[in-house]
């Protein structure tokens, strides 16, 4: 079903197509609206399970990266102030959608700014969940086949166990992942059939995190880790204004808003949403900082942007080996899971922006194949072409990331059709627009002008 703003039409008794209420929840909850299994709600934890997989994707292993810009205090620092941003662009979305009675995000931009205003936000939520989809099958294929993105060629497990083969090459890798792990969980077409995969990914997330921890902590205590930087090394211009690209990482990683009203469509008591949203930013937000402060105290300086492919070398520690393939393997997995959480709202956004006017997404069997099938290959296909999780990261988290999470947000409560905004809140939406467009503009800057340093003309 499309998510845009069209007010409703009357229903008529006819079982000819209706037209379709842009506004009506995303998908049916009741069995005799569509003709699924019986279906009650989902649960307060199963919704907690999914939005923190919505969260907890690939930025995670940027993070680590992020503490070698910034230092360990004030890398922290701004993890918990972007988790508090998220949290207040979150409850301003839920309040206007209560306000307007919009049941989409889509319909929220419909209502403040009309059909332009949900083409945009459709089109943000196409650019960045394809970005992210696509950074999730380049680490899949970092971990399984290798990487050497940052000059060096790091192994993959794959390359470990077996050595160098046709079979175990990245693109091959990647395309029997694709065909028969990502493909067969695309194909459900209610997110609440995910909540036991996504509770999985979650339980994934934590072992990657417990042997990180554990491997930190033994090599804490035989003395062979460094004190880390604790703040940043600032040292001339181009070094500072580095610090802000670190702000695309931070916003990508708690990006989450495009999947919060189909959670909360789901559930079976829609007053739970802010304490399912609280209670996932609370658990994202504790396994960022620890991640983040372990993986950077492990590797220091020559922790890499995709900190997975630290873990092929050797800890100094017995079983190394054992080791980082338990967290490789384990990771990988927990993205294969993550997968069809991002590819849901995609497929949904994509839908809605090339038949605004066609009958509802789940009952057309034929075009929910096609765009499924069409979104994979793209992705796919980006993954091989894309060398680094940081230059995707980079372009998804200045321009459609930042929009989705703080832009689209204050400007509808800026907008303010239902005069419900205080003035607390619009001094803080001023805030985050002027933050986002500033830091995110820095981080394009320094991007470019790092990407010309790093690739000088040939006459020279």
């Amino acid at each position: 079903m499309t998510i845009g703003n069209i007010p409703p039409k009357k229903e008529r008794k006819s079982k000819r197509t209706k037209p379709v209420d842009e506004n009506a929840p995303l998908l049916p909850k009741r069995q005799e609206d569509a003709g699924f299994d019986e279906f009650n709600g989902a649960s307060f934890t199963g919704a907690v399970f999914n939005l923190s997989t919505t969260i907890v994707g690939a930025g995670i292993m940027a993070l680590p990266a992020t503490m070698k810009v910034l230092g360990l205090v004030l890398g922290v620092a701004m993890i918990i102030f972007m988790a508090f941003l998220t949290e207040a662009s979150i409850e301003l979305l839920l309040r206007f959608s209560r306000a307007g009675k919009s049941a989409s995000y889509g319909g929220l931009m419909g209502e403040a700014f009309g059909k332009t205003g949900r083409i945009l936000l459709q089109a943000a939520v196409l650019v960045n969940n394809i970005g992210v989809l696509i950074v999730y099958m380049i680490i899949i294929g970092d971990v399984l086949s290798g990487t050497s993105s940052s000059g060096a060629h790091h192994t993959g497990v794959l390359e470990g166990w077996f050595g160098e083969h046709w079979w175990n090459a990245r693109a091959f890798v990647l395309l029997i992942t694709t065909l028969f792990i990502f493909s067969p969980l695309a194909c459900f077409k209610r997110i609440d059939s995910l909540s036991y995969t996504s509770a999985l990914s979650v339980a994934l997330a934590v072992v990657f995190l417990v042997i990180t921890v554990g491997i930190t902590i033994v090599k804490l205590i035989n003395g062979s880790i460094a004190m880390p930087r604790l703040m940043p090394d600032v040292t001339d211009m181009t070094s500072f204004w580095k610090l802000f690209t670190t702000v695309p990482v931070l916003v990508t990683a708690f990006i989450c808003h495009y999947n919060v009203h189909s959670i909360d469509n789901e559930l079976e008591d829609s007053a739970q949403i802010k304490p399912v949203v609280r209670t996932a930013l609370a658990l994202c937000s504790t396994v960022y900082i620890m991640t983040s402060i372990f993986g950077f105290l492990l590797f220091g300086d020559a922790t890499l942007d995709d900190v997975l492919a630290n873990f092929d070398m050797d800890l100094g520690i017995p079983y190394s080996s054992l080791l980082n393939d338990a967290v490789r393997v384990s990771y990988a997995a927990h993205l294969m899971l993550v997968f069809p959480i991002v590819f849901f709202p995609l497929r949904l956004n994509l839908d809605g922006l090339l038949f605004p006017s066609a009958r509802p997404f789940h009952q057309a069997n034929t075009r929910f194949a096609l765009l499924t099938i069409g979104l994979i290959a793209t992705i796919f296909l980006g993954a091989n072409f894309i060398p680094s999780i940081w230059d995707a990261f980079q372009f998804t988290g200045a321009t459609a990331a930042v929009c989705l999470g703080f832009i689209f947000p204050a400007s509808i409560t800026l907008r303010d059709r239902h005069n419900i905004a205080t003035k607390r809140d619009k001094i803080l939406c001023i805030f985050m627009i002027v933050l986002a467009v500033f830091s995110n503009a820095v981080a394009i800057y320094s991007d470019a002008y790092a990407l010309i340093k790093r690739n000088p003309s040939h006459s020279e």
